[in-house]
């Protein structure tokens, strides 16, 4: 319970003053009497007693005083009227006076008291509201906390017969509704003033008369009343009242009904009375006098008598049979207890009413007055007897009337308190959408008194009056005391809502600027530093309901505006223009349990409605300031460009490609000239003097609304420059005039420069004005990296120097320009030669003497250089030298001095040729760095051309090789050449072997010719070795020295292989390779192998691939198909690579298992054991470590037919064999055998063979040498016969010298057998 009692439940005590008694006090400067008696209010330190007579001291003990005219009008005013007026009453109230405790409370630093949980500092909005709710006194029909207690009968000496006075006030009885509680305690006063006409012994004689005739309670205040008065003295404030129903004409006969007057106040707003000492003290001892001695022992005794009577209905039989009527039923009713009369208490035990009004209804018909159980809980409550109290108190609220509104103030703090105010709320708040005003003034009460008790919620429910904003926002003043801000903010913003539809404005504004600042502060992460380290994240830059500020920074703009404070207005409006909410935020709506919510509609979260604000209120302080006035407090909170997109844009910049790729053209150049001289080559992003370059401007709208940027340019400064002014005077720069940018769109603004001299600039900065309204600079740099080079660095953030963009303009002395003639949409067939023209205009000042290309390692290209091939007879076959090297092609020179024939000179302007291999089929890109430069200068410069192209497949060729049967040639291929269907009508024009080592010739008796689309031919090849190849040893070594130093983990030197001499065969027609046509067969190879050795062996570095593998393997076959396209004009080449002839004997086995076994130091080639077999891997399965078994056996004359006649003898057959050695490097040992008699096999339904003869063949083939073996079959009958198991023992080695039968080492053993039938049908031609 708290210490002190809310007022409004202090005993209420009506007073009826006589004519002469308000004549008197009026004309001695006071107010009435009513009003005097409340200044001693509380009383202090009074003792009461509990009904078990335990003493209960007050320090203090609340009075309520008034006038019983007052009251009995204001109980005949009909109680949703009189709560609509009190709501009105304290509106106007609030409306009046919020402006100046708005200004008060910021002066005094209020918003920061409320942070601390112990301040006492109390709101003055909510002191208004609590002192007018405490100032009701006008009895309710649903509690009696108002319901009079005492009346007291009051007149002074000064009338002509006091005493006739007295009997006309107590013959007058109180003019209540049946609903007002009639126990009423009777007290006379009588006011002897000193200038009163009896002397101080006749008003004695009346004091005790009047004591015998109206009883004890009595008594007789005698007062100075000096003239004129005295000084003011300080009393306590009176409650304030609501006025008087303007409507009501009730009036009573005898006495004039009381007007309030207005309460004499001193500078400063206290309430004062005019009274000297002595009446002061005389007046404070009537008032304890009447407490002490009549009001508390009369409520003391009613509350004795009543318990006895609540008792009596709590015994165990009475209990009893209530819960039997109560659960079974009953006709007649449970007795409701009524008030018992007692005579020893002085009180009117019978009234009669009379009167015109309908208000005031009989004692019969009328509503009945509290129930005496609530009028003890009452009474038990007021005197301190707490445990009686809190025992009714239950009773009642168990039986559905009442009573958790005041248990709230009783208990200890527990969960109970909770549910105690939501019944109580529930109760009062019969309706969710619509709250009356009596409910509204009745949960204002209830706030009121909870307030001492317990955290007042929302339940104010849909009420929209300015009391109900005032208690929400007492609610969020108590919630920021305890630390709850967002919900503090919640209530601040649902009271502003509420405040400014009734017009406060004052007020609104505050309460919105208390909800914007707890919205505003972060709660508390309890999260470790390190956190948002590791994230990259700022502790401070987390928004939170970041739809919940733009509507209060909207309508506090909104408020500055229509009260005249147009730059705040500007501000906040300008604020809110940081990018529209998600979609699902756009109507937000937040609600309570009980159904108060708080509607921000669409319109209020639109970022169209905050631009148009910002508009109007900007226009408006612009005309109103003047055309100078001070917009540096005006800053745009959002951006519209983004940096980390913008780019500087050259001349030779627009080809596009990616950066990279033209650093590496730029890093082949180096490495290339590095070797050639010590000439660098100067960075291509460097602009010329009055050449135009381009700042491409990204522009974003982050805003849902269209918006227009005018005068848009980029500010820019010169390296050398300290001034932070406009841009350098030598640099011209385009202005945007006006840019307009849709909602949420992106635009790249192109803007142009021009620099007259040579100098380094950085764009800092872009510069516009917003919606031509507000000038504004965005910054265009870009935060440094992070640095982490010292310790320091490392433990903080700390971030280099901010990147600008950064422009160089050199002198425009050598300048290139080089363009395609034809730069159309260019396609391509795979394989098709395009011949490509360029033109190259020298714009700078100086004379070229030097044009180099430097293209991709996978392009395949050709520079034409004029010359015309000398026309010669075709040989039989082309023979021509190969470098034999996997390295990139070198930058290619332009003939300068065939072309032209001098330097380029400043102006001219020439046309080359270049022919452009296909190779690839799909989106190609031809990507060239034309580096030039003027003779014996130190640099070099560079300009990017780029040419897009789609090449779509034409033919498919698939090839397969083998064993040749016929005697003449050693290995059979066999291609197949398909046109795509898409394709056109093909010509094959020509089919061309390159090997380093067979000779090729066709064994087709036909010419291709035309290929429809679609069809397929098929060309039958023939190799043979060839009797002058060369360097094919020395390559093989070259190649098996290499993988061993890799095996090995040794580190490989950058030689290259030894070249290679190359056998050209035209299949088709004799004709002459080109030199052109060589380099793109050499750089289609090239390309081919690198791409097979990257997929192979994954893990051994790119760079050293030149320095590992040669170009051509030694056995290597490739196959050139030369098409023609004649209806397009179109022509071209296909290389097809792959094809290895010839047997392979392991030579890398043994280097692989000792690689295996050995432990090899870690280095580049084996950083872990994965990598290291991954190696082993790839080189055991690769062609230079190839091995198959060289020597294989045919049949000839397989499916012969023999005619023999068996009648004069049994037939004997030679069989010829073939033993063919395919090595080109090692003899082979072989040991053929043949069963004698070969049983008959139930699988195969030819017969078995007999032989006869020899039956073992043994031997020694050399390199490429094969023999015939004619062992002899004996056929016994005419049959089908198959050669049988045969056994086949091949010994691959080498001849040691030496003199004894150890001359052989042997390295690989073999065995053969049959692996087909090889069927020998005999015929019996003998005649029967």
């Amino acid at each position: 319970m708290p210490s002190m009692l809310p007022p409004s439940l202090a005993p209420h005590t009506c007073i009826l003053p006589s004519q002469d008694l308000v004549d008197l006090l009026a004309s001695s400067s006071l107010p009435p009497l009513p009003q005097i008696l409340q200044s001693f209010s509380p009383l202090p330190q009074v003792t009461t007693r509990t009904t078990t007579l335990t003493p209960v001291p007050h320090p203090t003990f609340a009075l309520r005083f008034s006038d019983l005219v007052e009251i009995e009008e204001g109980c005949r005013e009909d109680e949703e009227q009189r709560a609509a007026r009190t709501l009105d009453w304290i509106s106007a109230r609030i409306s009046r006076r919020c402006a100046k405790w708005v200004e008060d409370w910021e002066r005094v630093g209020g918003a920061a008291v409320e942070t601390e949980r112990n301040a006492n500092l109390r709101t003055p909005w909510w002191d208004e509201v609590r002192h007018c709710i405490e100032g009701d006194h006008i009895p309710s029909r649903i509690e009696g906390w108002n319901h009079p207690v005492a009346v007291i009968v009051a007149v002074s000496t000064m009338s002509p017969n006091p005493l006739q006075a007295l009997a006309q006030l107590h013959a007058r009885p109180p003019e209540f509704p049946s609903w007002v509680d009639g126990n009423q305690l009777r007290y006379t006063l009588i006011i002897h003033p000193k200038n009163s006409a009896l002397s101080d012994e006749e008003a004695g004689a009346l004091f005790n008369a009047v004591k015998k005739q109206y009883g004890l309670h009595t008594f007789l205040l005698p007062l100075e009343l000096p003239s004129p008065p005295p000084p003011p003295v300080p009393v306590p404030l009176q409650p304030p009242r609501l006025p008087r129903n303007p409507q009501s004409t009730t009036q009573t006969p005898e006495i004039a009904p009381l007007s309030p007057g207005a309460i004499p106040t001193l500078p400063g707003g206290l309430n004062t009375l005019r009274m000297g000492e002595q009446d002061i003290q005389q007046t404070a001892r009537f008032v304890r006098e009447f407490v002490a001695m009549s009001l508390v022992p009369w409520m003391e005794k009613c509350a004795v008598e009543w318990n006895e009577n609540f008792s009596s209905t709590r015994r165990l039989p009475s209990r009893l049979f209530s819960s039997t009527r109560r659960l079974f039923g009953s006709a007649t009713p449970s007795p409701t207890p009524t008030h018992g009369q007692n005579s020893s208490i002085s009180s009117v035990t019978s009234r009669t009413r009379s009167g015109s009004n309908s208000s005031i209804a009989s004692v019969g018909s009328g509503p009945p007055p509290p129930p005496q159980q609530r009028r003890l809980a009452e009474f038990a409550t007021t005197l301190g007897d707490l445990k009686l109290a809190i025992n009714v108190w239950e009773t009642i609220r168990k039986d559905g009337k009442g009573g958790s509104e005041i248990l709230p103030l009783l208990l200890s703090p527990s969960p109970a308190v909770q549910l105690h105010v939501s019944h109580a709320l529930q109760v009062v708040m019969t309706s969710n959408t619509h709250s009356s005003a009596v409910a509204q003034v009745r949960a204002l009460a209830y706030a009121v008194r909870w307030e001492m008790g317990c955290h007042p919620p929302d339940f104010i429910g849909n009420a929209e009056e300015p009391p109900s904003a005032v208690l929400l926002a007492h609610a969020a003043y108590l919630s920021v005391r305890k630390k709850a801000r967002r919900r503090a903010a919640l209530w601040y913003l649902f009271a502003a809502n509420r405040l400014e539809k009734s017009g406060i404005k004052p007020l609104t504004m505050y309460f919105l600027r208390r909800a914007h600042d707890l919205y505003k502060v972060s709660p508390e992460k309890s999260l470790s530093p390190s956190f948002w380290d590791s994230e990259g994240m700022d502790v401070g830059s987390q928004a939170g309901f970041d739809a919940i500020v733009p509507g209060i920074e909207h309508a506090l703009g909104r408020l500055h505006y229509t009260t005249g404070d147009v730059r705040r207005a500007v501000r906040f409006f300008l604020t809110l223009l940081q990018g529209a909410s998600s979609p699902e935020q756009a109507v937000l709506s937040l609600g309570t349990s009980n159904g108060s919510n708080l509607e921000l509609s669409k319109a209020t979260m639109s970022d169209k409605v905050f631009l148009e604000d910002f508009r109007v209120s900007f226009q408006h302080l612009k005309d109103t300031s003047g055309p100078n006035f001070d917009l540096s407090d005006l800053k745009l909170p959002v951006t519209f460009c983004d940096v980390r997109h913008t780019r500087l844009r050259l001349p030779g910049d627009s080809v596009g490609g990616d950066p990279d790729l033209w650093e590496s053209r730029e890093d082949t150049w180096r490495t290339y000239w590095k070797s050639q001289g010590k000439e660098s080559l100067q960075s291509t992003g460097k602009a010329a003097v009055n050449e135009p370059f381009w700042v491409d401007l990204v522009m974003h709208n982050p805003l849902d609304v269209d918006i227009s940027l005018a005068n848009l340019t980029i500010i820019i400064k010169e390296s050398t420059a300290e001034s932070s002014g406009p841009s350098v005077d030598f640099v011209e720069v385009e202005v945007i005039d006006e840019l307009v940018l849709g909602a949420k769109e992106t635009q790249t603004i192109p803007l142009s420069v021009r620099a007259k001299r040579p100098s380094t600039l950085f764009i800092t900065q872009a510069s516009y004005s917003f919606l031509n309204l507000l000038p504004s600079s965005e910054s265009l740099a870009v935060r440094g990296r992070r640095l982490q080079d010292t310790p320091i660095q490392r433990q903080s953030k700390v971030y280099a120097p901010d990147v600008y963009i950064k422009a160089l303009v050199e002198d425009a002395s050598q300048r290139l320009s080089v363009d395609f003639v034809d730069d159309g949409r260019l396609v391509l067939e795979h394989g098709e030669c395009m011949h490509m023209r360029l033109w190259v205009s020298n714009i700078g000042t100086e004379a070229i003497n030097d044009i180099w290309i430097v293209a991709g390692p996978d392009d395949e290209y050709c520079i034409d250089d004029g010359d015309v091939a000398d026309s010669v007879p075709p040989p039989a076959f082309e023979v021509f030298t190969s470098s034999n090297s996997l390295a990139q092609r070198l930058p290619q020179r332009v003939p300068l001095d065939k072309l032209l024939g001098s330097p380029l000179a400043p102006g001219q302007s020439f046309e080359f040729a270049l022919t452009l291999h296909a190779n690839t089929v799909g989106d190609q890109e031809l990507s060239m760095a034309v580096v030039f430069r003027q003779k014996e200068r130190p640099t070099f410069h560079s300009i990017r051309v780029m040419r897009s192209f789609e090449v779509r497949p034409l033919l498919s060729v698939a090839s397969a090789y083998g064993p040749s049967n016929d005697l003449d040639e050693l290995f059979s291929l066999d291609l197949d050449i398909r046109s795509v269907p898409a394709a056109a009508t093909i010509e094959i024009s020509q089919v061309t072997t390159m090997s380093p080592t067979w000779a090729c010739a066709s064994r087709a008796k036909r010419r291709i010719g035309t290929l429809l689309p679609g069809q397929a031919v098929h060309l039958p090849l023939g190799a043979q070795p060839w009797d002058q190849r060369s360097g094919g040893d020395e390559t093989y070594k070259f190649a098996l020295g290499k993988l061993e130093e890799v095996l090995q983990g040794s580190d490989t030197d950058l030689s290259h292989p030894p070249p290679l001499v190359l056998r050209c065969d035209h299949a088709v027609s004799t004709s002459v390779l080109p030199s052109t046509m060589q380099s793109f067969l050499h750089q289609g190879r090239r390309n081919n192998a690198a791409r097979h050795i990257a997929a192979v062996h994954r893990n051994l570095p790119h760079h050293l691939y030149p320095a590992i593998f040669p170009l051509y393997h030694p056995h290597a076959v490739d196959v050139v198909i030369f098409w023609e396209i004649p209806s397009e004009g179109r022509s071209g080449h296909i290389l097809v690579t792959g094809t290895t002839l010839g047997a392979g004997h392991g030579d890398l086995n043994g280097i692989i298992q000792e690689a295996e076994e050995m432990k090899v130091k870690r280095n580049m080639y084996a950083e872990t054991q994965i990598e290291r077999s991954s190696i082993l891997e790839a080189i055991r399965a690769s062609e230079w470590n190839s091995e198959t078994n060289p020597v294989v056996l045919t049949v000839q004359g397989s499916g012969a037919v023999v005619e023999h006649d068996f009648s004069s003898s049994s037939c004997h057959i030679p069989v010829t064999l073939s033993l063919r050695n395919y090595s080109l490097t090692r003899p082979a040992k072989y040991t053929f055998k043949l069963p004698p008699q070969t049983p008959a096999s139930g699988v195969s339904d030819m017969a078995a063979p007999s032989w006869i003869g020899r039956l073992t063949y043994r031997g020694t083939l050399k390199p490429l040498e094969h023999l015939l073996l004619r062992p002899t079959l004996h056929a016994t009958q005419p049959d089908t016969y198959t050669l049988g198991d045969w056994r086949l023992e091949i010994e691959v080695g080498d001849e040691v010298p030496s003199t004894g039968v150890h001359g052989w080492r042997t390295q690989y053993r073999y065995v053969d057998g049959p692996s087909t039938a090889a069927p020998i049908t005999v015929v019996d031609v003998s005649s029967e």
